[in-house]
């Protein structure tokens, strides 16, 4: 008997893709602990890439996961944030704005609460008031996922939309501050790679293999840029033409041929190569480390209150409309303090393998899991115990 499209697509409803990645999580950590970690560690540093004209693409596993992969991440939730901003509850202006002035909420207020923690302590730990500015969307999706379909798809657009807004923040600041240098050439590179492919699409072409080539080379150049390369997945998703002459989608088929890819298969490898971390050097005397306490509170604290604040503000003050009542937004500002990989990558930018290292890292996965455990607790509770129909 032939399956139902419903029955063939289980892993696009229900809480598949955030157990696989919870899974994944774990293992990273188990190997990262564990007398396999030196294999583990020697893949990850495996070199891969290569020299094409003045582009030297050369990285190693790790880094390709990071910047590759999840570029091909950044490009599916681009796609599916640019359909609901084209012809979804975005396309009003003044909604789309409710999960902007949310995800600026969230971005303000962890960076304060970790600079009156850590730069009252020595104003050298200052240097990582970014570490709990940002989210990690693979990672706050997935966990969010593990509801299942008793998450609105407007609730998950939101957190969608704030993350995205909130990453797009932190890849800047690690522009503006944390990057030594920056190649303009390879940015122009990026830049005219991206303005052709806005040409491409006011022209009318509709057929995507020019895109993706155009896409392959902005990333490319991004890379050699010095800027996190992930933003060309963010920039190629804006060019992709939502409409074809025939009433066809070229954007929304994209989005379906990455959706297994990402959900399945991009997702669980970043968590695999990013989501663990060495707990050696971590003892008793780093939980009271200035650094451990401003950053997992930064994350767990100011993140849920800066986002939820956010939130009310732009429904209250501006009178724009939020996609749930108060407990299910909070339980979504929550999940936004999951940082996880982000915010460890901005903590090796501030702080290197010095002895700042071990602490930040320990209140990266405190405030992460304590952020994972309250969005959930709070969405369970406040999300119906069945989707509606």
């Amino acid at each position: 008997m032939e399956r139902s499209d419903e029955q063939q697509r289980w892993w696009e409803h229900d809480a598949a893709p955030g157990a696989l990645l919870v899974i994944a999580a774990l293992a990273s950590f188990a190997l990262q602990n564990s007398p396999a970690r030196s294999a583990f560690e020697a893949l990850l540093h495996q070199p891969v890439g290569f020299v094409l004209g003045p582009l030297d693409l050369h990285m190693d596993v790790a880094h390709f996961v990071a910047d590759g992969l999840m570029a091909i991440f950044f490009l599916y939730v681009g796609l599916e944030l640019k359909r609901e901003t084209i012809e979804g509850p975005f396309r009003n202006r003044e909604e789309a704005l409710a999960p902007f002035i949310a995800a600026l909420g969230g971005m303000i207020a962890p960076a304060l609460v970790f600079l009156a923690i850590a730069a009252p302590a020595s104003m050298g730990y200052a240097r990582g008031w970014a570490i709990p500015a940002a989210t990690d969307i693979a990672f706050a999706l997935g966990v969010l996922s593990l509801l299942g379909k008793r998450v609105p798809a407007s609730l998950r657009l939101f957190l969608l939309a704030l993350a995205i807004i909130d990453d797009l923040g932190a890849i800047l600041i690690i522009a503006f501050f944390y990057t030594d240098a920056i190649a303009g050439w390879a940015l122009g590179g990026a830049l005219a790679s991206f303005l052709i492919m806005l040409m491409l699409n006011r022209a009318g072409l509709r057929s995507l293999g020019l895109y993706w080539i155009l896409a392959v080379a902005m990333w490319c150049f991004m890379l050699a840029s010095g800027v996190h390369a992930t933003i060309a997945g963010v920039l190629s998703a804006m060019a992709i033409p939502m409409r074809s002459p025939d009433g066809g989608s070229p954007l929304i088929a994209a989005e379906h041929e990455l959706k297994p890819w990402v959900l399945l298969g991009v997702m669980p490898l970043f968590a695999l190569a990013n989501a663990g971390a060495p707990l050696a050097g971590i003892g008793a005397g780093n939980l009271a480390h200035p650094l451990m306490i401003a950053t997992a509170l930064g994350l767990s604290l100011g993140k849920t209150l800066g986002i939820f604040g956010g939130a009310m503000i732009a429904a209250r003050a501006l009178g724009l409309a939020l996609p749930a009542g108060g407990a299910a937004m909070l339980g979504i500002a929550a999940l936004g303090g999951v940082g996880f990989t982000m915010s460890l990558f901005i903590g090796a930018l501030a702080f290197g393998e010095g002895p700042e290292a071990a602490p930040m890292r320990l209140g990266v996965l405190a405030g992460s899991a304590l952020s994972a455990a309250a969005g959930l607790a709070l969405l369970n509770r406040a999300l119906p115990s069945k989707a509606a129909s």
